[in-house]
């Protein structure tokens, strides 16, 4: 196609890249370009209206004080025979090299006929907008879903609900390493089906 819109999101989309938190290089990204990302997040479609998603910011350094909470989370929740002294310093080094670090998750409106899997598609949605922004700013980020991500300790040690629902852990940073070649490893033929 040769609409510029359509090349300017096709390029961003296509360019997206998953970077490791270990592959950014510790420099701070403005306060001010995060919030224009959350205003972009903002813009996922929502059912009903009810606007699920929800972001914890963690700036700076206040990023090593959620990564020491997270790994001190792993080692008073796990059982001993489990516990990896590797996986604690893996979470408490997590975000050395990161700017910020966001915890997203989805907020349970009070309507109850809409399905809750479509408050985490809809939150799903928001995180996506995030991150492509953030390509297109050439900042580097990295959804982990790793450690107590999905845990209820999580949810206790960020006063969520029940019903909320943590949806990932992002970093973001910036990266001296070039970015990596996308790839596909199933053919787009055998995911569509034209009926």
């Amino acid at each position: 196609m040769s609409n510029p819109s359509y090349q300017a999101i096709q390029q961003v989309i296509t360019g997206r890249r998953t970077i490791k938190p270990a592959q950014m290089n510790g420099q701070y990204i403005p306060n001010s370009q995060v919030q224009e990302l959350l205003a972009l997040a903002d813009w996922a479609p929502t059912h009903g209206y009810t606007e699920p998603w929800r972001f914890l910011v963690y700036a700076h350094a206040k990023v090593q004080d959620f990564c020491s909470a997270h790994a001190e989370l792993y080692k008073a929740n796990t059982d001993p025979e489990k516990y990896l002294e590797f996986n604690y310093e893996k979470l408490r080094h997590m975000g050395d090299k990161a700017s910020h670090v966001l915890v997203a998750y989805m907020r349970r409106g009070d309507l109850p006929k809409i399905p809750a899997l479509e408050e985490v598609a809809a939150t799903s949605c928001a995180i996506q907008n995030l991150l492509l922004g953030a390509a297109a700013l050439g900042i580097a980020s990295y959804w982990g879903s790793g450690g107590m991500a999905y845990r209820p300790a999580m949810k206790e040690l960020l006063g969520l609900r029940e019903e909320d629902v943590v949806l990932g852990i992002l970093y973001l940073g910036y990266t001296d390493s070039p970015w990596p070649d996308g790839k596909r490893t199933v053919p787009l033929k055998e995911k569509v089906t034209w009926v």
